[in-house]
């Protein structure tokens, strides 16, 4: 949820900028000088380029959550549960060794969308952001290819 809140948030605050941009960027083009208008071009080419990465992030969420969804629907999450710091985070040690179990069915199963999910919800937890992200991407886009593709 707190997801969510922040994509609101970052979405809000960009069009804000936006409005603000735009307004700017008009002002600038009103007085002619190209200086000026050239600011004015860069404001406006900035505002669209923030626009369009965080349409592309809001995109990835609602799809990997909808991913998210089907297995939990279909019982296929993981169920281990993972012994947390003080902190409230999940000890790596124990996400990694999670990793071969979770590997060996994306290995044996290169094309199910699940198999890379659920290696991307452990890297996840143990805290390798990227490598989740790369698994999620694939997920998604062998889930657009095959949506009903065998279960691992």
């Amino acid at each position: 949820m707190t997801n969510r809140i922040g994509a609101v948030v970052m979405a809000a605050l960009l069009a804000l900028y936006l409005v603000f941009a735009i307004y700017y960027a008009a002002v600038l083009f009103g007085t002619g000088e190209p200086v000026a208008v050239a600011i004015g071009v860069g404001l406006i080419v900035l505002a669209l380029l923030g626009a369009g990465f965080i349409a592309a992030e809001i995109v990835f969420g609602i799809r990997a959550e909808r991913l998210a969804r089907r297995l939990e629907q279909d019982g296929e999450l993981p169920t281990e549960q993972l012994p947390h710091a003080p902190s409230g985070r999940v000890e790596r040690s124990s996400a990694d060794a999670l990793f071969p179990r979770y590997r060996a069915d994306v290995e044996a199963a290169p094309e199910d969308w699940r198999a890379w999910f659920r290696l991307a919800l452990v890297y996840d937890a143990a805290g390798d952001r990227r490598r989740a992200r790369w698994a999620t991407r694939t997920a998604i886009r062998l889930e657009r290819i095959r949506p009903g593709s065998p279960r691992a």
